[in-house]
């Protein structure tokens, strides 16, 4: 009998009754009345026939089927028989998936954690979610060792995220010790590590200082999973630079909507000096949005508490850490150096104008300081420079192409 060709397999048409196509060594191509194709391989084992199934045409080519056969008759000279081998395979990959790291995890997560707080689970799952799992997730548990764990680590060490690191480690090295307790995995190889991750010294204003870090954090603030209002606290945070607790305490008759421009009063303000805050096309988006849902509230971030008072001060923070930074990675008070930093040394901004936007004290070269309006306009145009580079920072993160290069004004 002819061999079958890859033109027949491809126009085989469906009849009144299902039919069958046969190629070469018991492989044959069922046709069904439906129009759907099957690839069969006729055998027979211990004396009986038998039917392995091998795919669906054309998910499945004439020259993968042929492949597949001929691996089943392999597994036939070894006195094996295929189908069994096949569900034997199925039944493996299911215990390596209820096994992976992944659901060990999640499954140590509900019951060694239950006793902690709803924000301790979201903050540790999440971390594991956004550096763990897309690596190492779907490996069996016990097939992960020292260097595979450490090659993660390492990733989030390059990002600068040190402390985020050595947290990872401790949250691993607990799930390990529940997999052994479970009969899942028989030593914990984060154990192993003691001593290869990176230390630093802690600072209490951390900040994120670098093009391509400050992509991945406004990525994450874009899929943050928490409320308008404090996920535009984040943006906002972002944008206006300003002192966290400026922002939480932000009223809306603060917000001068003709001349697209915040103006904070001396009282609140550090210095005792009033403060102004232009505003780029995007803070006057989100603005608008949070108006359409706080404008009963005298402040634009009420708490969820109460509208009669200003979000919480831990708010910003919380969310932070449920992103998986870890506080000495990025606080609320990192946004200021963050801008600092890069308007800086990568959009060239001139000193005086950041500073006076940072509501530093700022004096000209006679020594007097600088009114709230001094630079204004220069000010408003560093200001939507600044909301348009993070925007092109977050769409490089997203393609995994951040650039570092200067892009200082000419």
């Amino acid at each position: 009998m002819a061999a079958m060709t890859a033109k027949e397999a491809a126009t085989a048409q469906p009849k009144d009754k299902d039919y069958k196509l046969s190629d070469e060594k018991g492989l044959y191509l069922l046709v069904k009345k439906t129009g759907r194709k099957y690839w069969r391989m006729k055998y027979r084992y211990l004396g009986k026939e038998k039917i392995l199934a091998i795919g669906v045409y054309p998910d499945v080519s004439l020259k993968d089927a042929r492949a597949s056969r001929d691996e089943a008759r392999k597994l036939l000279g070894q006195d094996i028989d295929p189908n069994e081998s096949k569900q034997q395979a199925k039944q493996q990959a299911m215990m390596s998936a209820a096994n992976s790291l992944e659901a060990v995890a999640l499954d140590w997560l509900k019951v060694r954690s239950a006793d902690k707080s709803a924000s301790y689970q979201t903050r540790v799952q999440r971390a594991l979610e956004l550096d763990v799992f897309p690596t190492l997730g779907k490996l069996p548990i016990a097939e992960i060792n020292a260097p595979k764990l450490l090659a993660v680590l390492r990733l989030v060490e390059k990002r600068g995220a040190l402390e985020t690191a050595h947290k990872l480690k401790n949250y691993i090295s607990l799930i390990f010790r529940y997999a052994i307790a479970c009969g899942l995995a028989e030593r914990d190889p984060a154990s192993d590590l003691r001593g290869a991750l990176t230390t630093r010294q802690v600072n209490h204003r951390a900040a994120i200082i670098t093009p391509a870090d400050a992509g991945r954090l406004m990525v994450r603030i874009d899929s943050f999973d928490g409320t308008t209002t404090v996920k535009h606290a984040l943006k906002l945070s972002a944008l206006f630079f300003c002192r966290p607790g400026e922002l939480r305490q932000l009223e809306w008759s603060e917000v001068n909507w003709k001349e697209k421009v915040i103006e904070i009063p001396a009282e609140k303000m550090k210095m005792r000096e009033s403060h102004m805050i232009p505003l780029c096309d995007q803070a006057v988006e989100l603005l608008q949005e949070l108006y359409a849902i706080n404008s009963r509230s005298k402040y634009v971030f009420p708490s969820a508490r109460g509208a009669s008072r200003p979000m919480s001060e831990n708010a910003v923070r919380t969310a932070l850490r449920t992103m998986g930074y870890a506080n000495e990675d990025m606080t609320p008070h990192g946004f200021r150096a963050m801008a600092r930093t890069l308007l800086d040394e990568v959009l060239g901004y001139r000193i005086e104008w950041i500073e006076q936007q940072l509501a530093h004290a700022v004096k000209d070269a006679n020594g007097r300081a600088y009114n709230r309006t001094k630079h204004l306009a220069q000010r408003f145009e560093m200001m939507q420079r600044w909301a348009d580079y993070l925007e092109e920072l977050k769409a490089q993160a997203e393609v995994g192409n951040v650039i570092s290069a200067n892009f200082a004004r000419g």
